[in-house]
């Protein structure tokens, strides 16, 4: 897994605490990282279709502002991948800091 491979289990985390349209997944990730994880549309969309291809999130539309919006929502199949993807970020995360804490 690298940092461009995070997307998508971002993305799960963010749709794991309830259904959210595409600003608002983007807008999380990046308050939530201080600014520093900022996906822009071009990467963000893409990454949604490809998660709702797979069965791992849907999407639904629904009015907001009388405004109708694109929401998207955590399947089973995407729960079970976020349990998964979280537990490899995590030993991946741990092992390059481990390396990092041994170089310095």
């Amino acid at each position: 897994m690298n940092m461009k491979g995070s997307l998508p289990l971002l993305i799960l985390h963010v749709l794991g605490n309830g259904p959210a349209h595409g600003y608002r997944i983007a807008a999380l990730i990046k308050a939530q990282s201080e600014g520093v994880l900022d996906f822009k549309e071009g990467t963000l969309y893409p990454t949604l279709h490809s998660l709702e291809q797979q069965g791992m999130i849907e999407s639904y539309r629904e009015l907001e502002n009388g405004r109708e919006r694109r929401y998207y929502r955590l399947m089973a199949a995407g729960q079970a991948s976020l349990s998964a993807e979280r537990a490899e970020w995590e030993e991946y995360a741990s092992a390059v800091n481990t390396i990092l804490r041994g170089l310095a």
